[in-house]
């Protein structure tokens, strides 16, 4: 219901923003790339323990992540570097987050939450490898609950509630669940296919 009562709100200041942006002739790889420089400060603020402001600073990245897309679409600059640039930087966003967490809980000797933040990472370069993969067999391959927007509204929530264990057992799971799902949704895909061309012959 909040979310319903925002949105207009957060989607007119983000339309807002981008012509902004356009007058300024500000490109959509610029916001990337700086949406990416400001998940490294994200990042350093994590390692440090600083997780409120973190969150906030990842909640200001995620802003720019939106633009991005918004501003290539209102400006017609929808180029195939464009999205490759994204999702490589998305990828060193994810990352940078999580090895600044790493860090700060390898530096209070908490292995359990070590080993938590490790099948996150497995988890999160695995949700997106394998939809790459499988839509290279498939036509698509998004089923599953956890993907980039959810794990970074996990990080964010942890910070902001000071309960970041749980946001990171959350995404340890969840993410491979989804990797599961995704392997499945693809096997079954293939196999229906491979159903239907022999019943055609």
């Amino acid at each position: 219901m909040l979310y319903r009562l925002l949105s207009p709100i957060t989607n007119g200041l983000l339309k807002i923003l981008t012509k902004i942006f356009i007058t300024l002739h500000i490109t959509p790889n610029i916001l990337t790339v700086s949406g990416f420089c400001i998940n490294l400060i994200a990042g350093y603020l994590l390692m440090k323990g600083q997780f409120l402001w973190g969150a906030i600073i990842v909640l200001c990245a995620n802003v720019f992540d939106m633009l991005d897309g918004l501003l290539a679409r209102e400006s017609g600059n929808i180029t195939p570097f464009g999205a490759f640039l994204d999702s490589v930087l998305d990828r060193y966003s994810d990352m940078v987050l999580l090895l600044g967490l790493f860090i700060f809980y390898a530096q209070e000797y908490s292995t359990r939450i070590m080993v938590v933040i490790g099948f996150a990472f497995i988890g999160s370069i695995m949700t997106s490898y394998t939809r790459a993969r499988a839509e290279n067999l498939i036509q698509h391959c998004r089923v599953g609950f956890l993907e980039r927007p959810e794990r970074i509204g996990f990080i964010i929530l942890g910070g902001l509630a000071n309960r970041m264990p749980m946001a990171l057992f959350f995404i340890a799971i969840l993410s491979n669940l989804t990797v599961i799902h995704r392997i499945y949704h693809t096997w079954s895909t293939v196999k229906a296919e491979k159903k239907l061309k022999e019943g055609m012959q």
